[in-house]
C-alpha cells in the first residue's frame, strides 16, 4: 500500500472546494451551464484516494472528484486536476486516461476530466489519449485550460470579480516576477489590496490571500515592508482579517525565540511544499530543511514550483 502523505491539501484544492461553482465558471463556462447548482454538489475525495492510491504515475498539484447535478437530471462526476510542470511530461495525458477509467470501473459512472496547466510551455497542451490495437481503438479527450493563455489580460484578471481571476493573476505574476523581487512585491501588495475591494467575506479572502502567500514567495525585507502594507490596507477597511491570523502565529513564534521561530516556520512551511508537489520526503530532505538557516530555505523555497526533481530543489550548482 502507499504510504505517501496526501498531496491533496494545497492552496488551490482549499479555495477550489470552498468555491467551486466560480472555480466552473471561470475556467469551465460551458460545463458550469450545464449544471443545476441550487442541487449543490458533494466532492467525493476519499472515493478518488481509493482509485489512486496504486496508480501513482506522476504528482498532482491538486485534484478533485465532485459528483454534480445537471440541469437536464441525472447525475454526473467531474474529475478536476491541476498540473504544474516544468517541462513537457509524455505520461500526462496517459494518466488522466487511467483516472479517468479507474473512476468509471470502480464506481460505474461516467466522469468528465477537467485539466488545468499552470506550465510555461506556450508549445505543451496534451488534450488527449489514445490507442489501437488491431482495429480496436480506445481513446480519452478531455479540456484543457492553459493559463499562460490569459497573460495577454491580465489586468482584465486583475479587476474580476471571480475570485479565480486573483488566483491566476497570481500565478502568472509569480513567473514573471521570477527574478524580480521588487516586482513581485509590487504586484503581491497590489493583489492583496484588491483582495478588499469585491466584498468577500473574511473566510475567502484568508483562502486566497493563502494561495497568494504560497506562491509569491518574497525576501525577508520585503516580506516584512509587505506585512506592514497589509497592516495598513486593513486598517482602512477595517476588515482585520490576515493580520489577526499573522498576529496570533507571530506570538507563538516569539515565545520559542523570535530567531527560531522565524526558521521553523520556513522549515515547515517548505517541507509542505515540497510533500505536495514531490510525495513524501526522504530522511536527508527532513534532516538538510532543520539543518539549514533562513535565507538557503528561502532559496530552496523559489525552485519548487519549477524543480523536476527533490534533488533539482537542493542542486548547490543553481544560482
Amino acid at each position: 500500500m502507499n504510504t505517501e502523505p496526501d498531496n491533496y491539501d494545497s492552496p488551490w484544492k482549499d479555495i477550489l472546494e470552498h468555491v467551486f461553482p466560480e472555480f466552473m465558471a471561470y475556467y469551465f463556462a460551458s460545463v458550469y451551464a450545464q449544471i443545476d447548482w441550487s442541487k449543490g454538489h458533494e466532492f467525493k475525495n476519499t472515493e478518488l484516494r481509493q482509485v489512486v492510491r496504486d496508480a501513482e504515475l506522476g504528482k498532482r498539484f491538486a485534484d478533485c472528484l465532485v459528483r454534480v447535478t445537471l440541469k437536464s437530471g441525472g447525475e454526473r462526476w467531474i474529475y478536476i486536476h491541476i498540473e504544474v510542470q516544468g517541462q513537457r511530461e509524455a505520461i500526462f495525458p496517459k494518466r488522466i486516461f487511467i483516472y479517468n477509467y479507474r473512476i468509471y470501473d470502480r464506481f460505474d459512472c461516467p466522469v468528465a476530466s477537467l485539466v488545468i496547466l499552470a506550465d510555461d510551455d506556450p508549445d505543451w497542451k496534451p488534450d488527449h489519449f489514445e490507442f489501437e490495437v488491431f482495429g480496436c481503438r480506445h481513446s480519452l479527450t478531455f479540456p484543457v485550460v492553459k493559463l499562460t493563455e490569459l497573460a495577454s489580460s491580465l489586468e482584465e484578471l486583475e479587476h474580476d470579480a471571480n475570485p479565480f481571476a486573483i488566483v491566476t493573476a497570481a500565478h502568472l505574476r509569480t513567473r514573471q516576477t521570477k527574478n524580480d523581487p521588487q516586482g513581485r512585491y509590487q504586484a503581491k501588495r497590489t493583489l492583496v489590496r484588491l483582495l478588499y475591494t469585491h466584498g468577500w467575506d473574511r473566510q475567502r479572502i484568508l483562502d486566497l490571500f493563502a494561495v497568494l502567500d504560497w506562491m509569491m514567495r518574497l525576501p525577508d525585507g520585503l516580506e516584512q515592508k509587505l506585512w506592514q502594507d497589509i497592516e495598513q490596507i486593513e486598517g482602512e477597511t477595517r476588515m482585520r482579517y490576515v493580520t489577526s491570523v499573522e498576529r496570533l502565529a507571530t506570538e507563538r513564534g516569539m515565545q520559542q525565540g523570535m530567531q527560531q521561530g522565524i526558521q521553523q516556520g520556513e522549515c515547515s512551511l517548505l517541507a509542505r511544499q515540497l510533500t505536495r508537489r514531490f510525495g513524501a520526503l526522504p530522511e536527508w530532505v527532513n534532516t538538510r530543511l532543520q539543518q539549514s538557516p533562513t535565507d538557503l530555505l528561502e532559496t530552496w523555497g523559489e525552485r519548487v514550483l519549477d524543480a523536476k526533481s527533490l534533488e533539482e530543489v537542493f542542486d548547490e550548482t543553481r544560482h
